[in-house]
C-alpha cells in the first residue's frame, strides 16, 4: 500500500481539526475519538472534498467495536480505511472491500510475538505500529511480515517521522499539526530533498 508521497496521514481528534485536515493538501486522513452523532457529518464533508477517510472503529464512542459495527460502517458510511486492534473487524474490513488496517501496540517481545501470530491470522492489508517512535520495531515489524507499515504514537519531531520512514514505515499517523504543516505536499519534494528521506 503506498500513499503515494504522503508521508503523514493527519489523524483527527476534533470535527475542528477534521476541518483543517479537509483544507489541507492531504488525501488521505484518519478519524480517531469521534461520536458516532457527528460520524454522518465527517463522512460527507471528507467525501465532498475527494478525500480518502481512515475510521478508527475502536474510539467511535457510541458504537461497539465488533464485525456487525464494522458492515454498518462499510454499507452506511463507505470508509476508505478501517482501523482497529480486533482481529473480527479487520476480517470484516476485508470481506466488505474497505482497506483494513491492525492496529498493533508493542510494549515488549511477547507483544511482538503475539501480534505477529494475530496478523498471520487476519492478514490485514497495513499494520499500525504503536509505539511509531521505535525504529527498530519497525524494521522487526516489517522483516516478519512484509506488510505495509504505519507508525504511530510519540513521534512528534520530523527527524523522528524521517526515522521512521527509513525504517520501513509507509507514513506516520499523528495528531501533530505541526508535522501535518511541516509535511504538507508541496513541501514534501524540498523536505525529502534536504534530509534524503
Amino acid at each position: 500500500m503506498k500513499f503515494y508521497e504522503q508521508r503523514i496521514l493527519p489523524a483527527s481528534r476534533q470535527m475542528k481539526d477534521l476541518e483543517k485536515a479537509v483544507a489541507s493538501s492531504y488525501e488521505y486522513l484518519v478519524l480517531l475519538d469521534v461520536h458516532i452523532s457527528q460520524l454522518k457529518h465527517a463522512c460527507n464533508m471528507v467525501q465532498q472534498a475527494n478525500k480518502k477517510l481512515f475510521l478508527h472503529l475502536d474510539l467511535i464512542q457510541g458504537l461497539q467495536s465488533d464485525a456487525h459495527a464494522t458492515e454498518y460502517l462499510c454499507q452506511e458510511y463507505r470508509p476508505y480505511g478501517i482501523l482497529s486492534t480486533k482481529s473480527s473487524v479487520i476480517q470484516k474490513a476485508k470481506q466488505k472491500g474497505v482497506l483494513a488496517v491492525q492496529r498493533i501496540f508493542l510494549i515488549d517481545n511477547s507483544a511482538l510475538e503475539k501480534s505477529c501470530k494475530l496478523i498471520e491470522n487476519t492478514q490485514p492489508d497495513v499494520i499500525e505500529v504503536l509505539p511509531g517512535g521505535m525504529p527498530s520495531i519497525i524494521r522487526k515489524v516489517k522483516e516478519r511480515t512484509n506488510l505495509p507499515i504505519l507508525a504511530g504514537g510519540f513521534i512528534s519531531t520530523s527527524e523522528e517521522v524521517k526515522l521512521a520512514l527509513q525504517a520501513g514505515a509507509e507514513a506516520v499517523t499523528t495528531s501533530n499539526k505541526q508535522l501535518w504543516t511541516d509535511f504538507e505536499k508541496k513541501d514534501l519534494t524540498t523536505f525529502a530533498i534536504l534530509n534524503k528521506i
